[in-house]
């Protein structure tokens, strides 16, 4: 498949999702923290202080209106761990290019080893992550469902999200993807017939979209919470592909070894 490869269009498709992967590791600082509309804030709060008067639910939504700002905003999860999957689409890429820079003998002979500790970390890290996700999604459906000084706190911490940075990123990396795959077709129309290769892109795109959909789903004070749950199918995914990988090296591992 490498005899007529274009190398430079290969060279460019690799380029292309790594700075894919480099833009979803650094998700949390290319993404600004929201900052709180302090009006729909206020009105947000005082809706929940119904058992207060006019004046106690003025004076207590401005006070937490005024922490609101000094108390850090969480960034988004989702965009973040999408890195999991797609670092396992630029492994995938990065196996079939070393035949340009190894031998196919010590290629055939590594891959298998390397493939099969690439896929036990992706699953230790994406389980990790996983967790943690859920753990973040619990206790935010907690807060937000103990009426009134529960979900007080959640409009305070989580009330906000920056959507439109995060669309921005989305929008940005549907569009890194998009081209990566139509360059490398371009560099071998043979990818194509990879049937493996070709679903774990369409897996990254469908990730893609399924994130930019559940942070349009609901109204902003709760995309939060969708987004906790867009991370837990990403990294759901990337688990599922962690562990085909995993148990797809096994038989060029016994393949060497013998």
């Amino acid at each position: 498949m490498l005899d007529s490869l274009r190398t430079p269009l290969f060279i460019i498709a690799v380029i292309l999702i790594v700075i894919a992967v480099l833009v979803e590791v650094g998700s949390s600082s290319v993404i600004p923290a929201p900052k709180p509309d302090d009006a729909s804030l206020n009105t947000s709060i005082q809706a929940q202080l119904t058992g207060y008067s006019a004046s106690e639910r003025a004076n207590m939504a401005t006070q937490l209106v005024n922490d609101s700002h000094s108390v850090s905003k969480p960034p988004g999860m989702a965009i973040g761990d999408m890195a999991l999957l797609d670092g396992l689409l630029v492994f995938t890429v990065i196996l079939m290019g070393l035949p340009l820079l190894l031998p196919e003998r010590l290629t055939g002979r590594v891959q298998g080893v390397v493939t099969l500790i690439v896929s036990i970390l992706i699953i230790l890290a994406g389980i990790g992550l996983a967790i943690a996700a859920f753990v973040k999604l619990m206790i935010m459906i907690a807060l937000f469902t103990a009426v009134p000084f529960g979900t007080l706190a959640y409009l305070v911490v989580w009330g906000f999200f920056n959507r439109g940075g995060a669309a921005a990123a989305l929008s940005l990396l549907m569009f890194l993807k998009v081209a990566f795959a139509v360059v490398l077709v371009l560099a071998q129309q043979r990818f194509l017939q990879n049937k493996g290769f070709v679903l774990i892109i369409v897996t990254s795109l469908i990730a893609n979209i399924v994130i930019g959909f559940l942070h349009g789903l609901v109204p902003v004070i709760l995309v939060s919470i969708t987004d906790a749950v867009a991370a837990i199918i990403v990294l759901v995914l990337a688990l599922i592909w962690a562990v085909f990988l995993l148990i797809g090296s096994i038989p060029a591992i016994v393949k060497a070894v013998v």
